[in-house]
């Protein structure tokens, strides 16, 4: 399970709680002002000037959001990270400290958490955020790790899921469904693998949906790409349990319904040639699929012509009153309404 370091496997017990704590973070540097203590003390010291503070957290748990058994914990770490500060930039705020909190079984030794802390460490210099505390114990089922993100924004520059208004449109970065599909095709080798463990999976075709899942990034670019652009969203949130989720979080928070249009939903080519061998809509996958970590807002129709050209931006459908309800425009000009059916960490499995 643990092929980063096969050769060697030293005991957590023989360091000790404290000096685990001591050993993973020892080489974590303070990269901003704002921290005025990080590791050491009994609590984390933090202070931002004239800026309001945005807090979020998420709880990773073996079997539940991870499978070990095709996911590196290096790449964990970094994943684990990385879903935190989507949230922080999803606020269109900056991120600048975490926490990390993890919970081990005896069956892990200290070579599988030094992995896990190398991701994230990467993600912490990838992303330019000091690792400022958090707490380590033992696990009587598997590995869960909780880290807590926070970051700053001037209160002018806050964007809430509640600001959408009618005729805004709906913009969505990047693209969507790849990280669902990066999915199915680790399950799918996984259980090839169960059948013949000496057969050697091709997965040259799926480079970036794999990627997707197993090693996203969070959009920290979009804030400074909006403001270049002189466009501010009137409300914004992350693309994690689906775009049918998060569409209908955003008009319930902003009290509005709206359309989206099927054809303007951005897909990667690799997601539609493995919706087509997977015998999958791609539309269902892009809105259902989950852990894209894209951002979806809303901007004036104004400010239309300021992001028309951007590669990077999609515009998918407008705002309309709440009493309009929320629909999906088909390609065939059908009109159908947005349930949600991302992920639901509180579903039944065994349907």
């Amino acid at each position: 399970m643990f092929k980063e370091n096969e050769g060697a496997r030293t005991d957590i017990s023989s360091l000790g709680e404290f000096g685990l704590i001591d050993h993973l973070t020892k080489d974590f540097d303070i990269k901003h002002t704002s921290t005025k203590m990080g590791v050491g003390d009994d609590a984390a010291v933090i202070f931002e000037k004239d800026q309001h503070m945005v807090i979020t957290t998420d709880l990773l748990i073996e079997g539940v959001h991870f499978d070990l058994s095709y996911m590196p914990l290096k790449h964990l770490g970094y994943k684990a990270v990385v879903v935190n500060l989507s949230d922080v930039y999803a606020m269109n705020a900056v991120a600048k400290q975490i926490t990390v909190s993890i919970a081990i079984s005896n069956r892990f030794p200290l070579e599988a958490v030094e992995a896990l802390y190398a991701g994230i460490k990467t993600a912490a210099k990838t992303y330019a955020i000091d690792v400022v505390g958090g707490d380590t114990t033992s696990s009587t089922r598997g590995l869960v790790i909780s880290i807590t993100a926070i970051g700053y924004s001037k209160e002018e520059e806050l964007v809430y899921r509640s600001g959408a208004k009618e005729t805004d449109l709906l913009v969505v970065t990047g693209d969507l469904g790849a990280a669902y599909l990066g999915l199915q095709v680790l399950e799918r080798e996984k259980q090839v693998f169960k059948v013949n463990p000496n057969n050697q999976p091709d997965l040259e075709p799926y480079t970036y949906l794999i990627e997707r899942q197993l090693k996203p990034e969070a959009r920290k670019d979009v804030k400074k790409l909006l403001s270049d652009l002189d466009v501010k969203p009137t409300s914004m949130i992350d693309i994690s349990d689906g775009l049918s989720s998060e569409i209908l979080h955003l008009c319930k928070s902003s009290k509005v319904g709206c359309n989206i249009y099927e054809d303007k939903i951005p897909l990667d080519p690799q997601v539609i040639s493995a919706c087509e061998e997977f015998n999958m809509d791609s539309t269902t996958i892009a809105l259902s699929g989950g852990e894209d970590y894209e951002l979806l807002f809303t901007i004036s129709v104004n400010d239309f012509s300021k992001i028309k050209a951007n590669p990077h931006l999609s515009v998918i459908g407008h705002i309309t009153n709440v009493t309009e309800g929320i629909h999906l425009i088909t390609r065939a000009n059908t009109k159908i309404p947005i349930i949600a059916r991302g992920w639901n960490s509180f579903q039944e499995t065994s349907e």
